[in-house]
């Protein structure tokens, strides 16, 4: 069937995480795991989960809840990932984590990342298209942006005499 193809395929985390506070880290991908797909492989170590499985998913992190989120969206080998601000809301430590794991997992993948953050979109994407009230405004590279819309930085300094 059509919806169990694109079940299998397709991998989402959502900006709020959607998780069960009474089912530890190795639980939840458990139950996703068999609901998504019945042969898949286990991403504790890969996402640093490895520590936390037996805790429950009410008891950690931010950091960690975001990168079980994320996890769930990458199991079965999901083709299609879309990932709703994946770091919100974590310390910038738990940021870098979630920069790796989306990096050691991006070959093979179509990843949609929505994100305010520009150095993010600059690390992990090969296009960035920038949205306002929902009408695109520019779409391309990131070095493609920067030479064609960056102007850098300038500095205006007033020296007064003294």
């Amino acid at each position: 069937m059509l919806e169990d193809i694109i079940r299998k395929n397709m991998g989402v985390c959502m900006q709020h995480n959607v998780l069960f506070s009474y089912l530890t880290a190795k639980e939840h991908l458990l139950l996703y795991g068999y609901i998504k797909v019945p042969h898949w492989s286990n991403c504790l170590e890969e996402t640093g989960l490895y520590n936390h499985r037996h805790k429950l998913a009410g008891s950690l992190s931010g950091g960690m809840k975001r990168k079980l989120s994320i996890s769930i969206a990458l199991l079965g080998g999901s083709k299609v990932v879309i990932l709703d601000e994946p770091t919100t809301g974590v310390d910038p430590c738990s940021r870098r984590g979630i920069w790796e794991i989306i990096s050691k997992n991006r070959s093979g993948r179509t990843i949609i990342l929505s994100t305010h953050h520009l150095d993010e979109a600059e690390v992990l994407s090969d296009r960035i298209a920038f949205l306002e009230h929902g009408r695109l405004k520019c779409c391309g590279s990131p070095f493609f942006l920067k030479e064609n819309f960056g102007s850098g930085y300038h500095l205006t300094l007033t020296k007064k005499k003294v």
